[in-house]
């Protein structure tokens, strides 16, 4: 082969090594096009957690949990409806307007506090897209939060959990996003959703109804409960109370008496209680950190540099809460949140995983 010859041979050979290098580079990095797998599904649920590096990279922040969302909105063909506390993605908000542009109904609900963020310009790049595209946004216009965080797709898809569509919450938190494949869940949710967006109603003043409280799929239930129009933490309660072999939990804020009472209660029955707090506040007069702690359960503070926003439970390895609700007065009696309850074998071992790599970060960076 000539010099010439074998320049132009490696010319070729370099020129296809880029174009697939062009074409796979974004699958390496999890571009929106390539979802990322869900840490469990089965017929009728993906149960997906977000992955916080250790050292946070902003030009890695692409392939989250968010592309989930984005998919669901760019299936839709009728209806999109999204309540949530806090919105900055662009990639949500695109998605939200490309479902508009093609004749799908979409609405929002989001706090004022989320709207009145100026110095913000992410959320309000964001905010901006979604009303350029026709959207309406209903505010809480009230002290207290609208801490929800829920889509609903079709009237037959609900996408709910601890995860704010927003890239911190994406990238840097810890969070969890639950989509369920079911029309009786799904009216439940857009039964909450219209009572604040049609009849701007917030926190107690909304109605105590829910169509179809306790859902049965297979041998699988699901029991859902809204505050502040009632009180999730009473069932929760219920079901910490009557736990048989070992209790696991995640919070971002823990300060409810009664949650911490049967916990400690249950502990000194000699059921294994084993927590992850999130460091910020868990050390305040107001948290229930040091009060199970003393009673011996396993308790410890997160190992995230930047917030375990988890709200989650799971007890004897067959029951899960999870969504929106965090451990404390105010999400009881003020703000507007949610709360599942599910009994599942598979949902729970997925959540229980999550719990053991949230401790095993957290005893890593404590050296217990």
């Amino acid at each position: 082969m000539t010099m010439r010859r074998r320049l132009t041979y490696l010319a070729v050979v370099l020129l296809i090594m880029v174009i697939v290098f062009a074409i796979l580079l974004p699958r390496m990095r999890g571009s929106e096009a390539s979802r990322p797998d869900p840490a469990a599904s089965g017929p009728w649920f993906d149960i997906a957690f977000t992955t916080p590096a250790e050292i946070d990279r902003p030009g890695t922040h692409q392939g989250g949990i968010d592309t989930r969302l984005v998919t669901l909105i760019d299936g839709a063909q009728r209806t999109v409806d999204i309540a949530v506390y806090d919105f900055d993605l662009m990639n949500v908000a695109e998605a939200m307007a490309r479902a508009s542009g093609r004749g799908v109904r979409v609405r929002m609900v989001t706090d004022s506090d989320t709207v009145a963020n100026v110095k913000d310009e992410h959320i309000q790049a964001a905010l901006k897209t979604v009303r350029s595209a026709k959207v309406t946004i209903v505010e809480d216009n009230r002290r207290a939060i609208m801490h929800h965080k829920f889509a609903v797709v079709d009237e037959a898809t609900v996408l709910t959990g601890s995860w704010n569509f927003t890239d911190g919450d994406t990238y840097r938190l810890n969070n969890n996003a639950v989509i369920v494949r079911n029309g009786q869940l799904a009216v439940n949710f857009t039964h909450e959703f219209e009572d604040m967006f049609v009849q701007k109603r917030f926190w107690p003043t909304k109605s105590k109804v829910v169509p179809n409280p306790r859902i049965t799929i297979g041998k699988s239930t699901i029991e859902t409960y809204f505050a502040s129009e009632t009180d999730p933490s009473q069932p929760l309660t219920r079901r910490i109370e009557a736990s048989a072999s070992r209790i696991d939990f995640l919070a971002f804020a823990f300060t409810h008496d009664g949650l911490a009472a049967a916990l400690i209660s249950r502990k000194r029955a000699g059921i294994p209680v084993r927590r992850v707090f999130e460091k910020t506040g868990s050390e305040t007069r107001f948290s229930e950190y040091a009060h199970l702690r003393d009673a011996g359960a396993e308790v410890y503070q997160d190992g995230n540099r930047y917030v375990m926003h988890h709200k989650a439970f799971v007890i004897d390895g067959t029951t899960t809460a999870f969504g929106s609700f965090n451990f404390s007065d105010n999400a009881t009696t003020d703000n507007d949140e949610s709360l599942l309850i599910v009994d599942d074998p598979v949902v729970a071992n997925a959540f229980t995983a999550e719990v053991d790599r949230v401790v095993a970060v957290a005893r890593k960076v404590s050296g217990r």
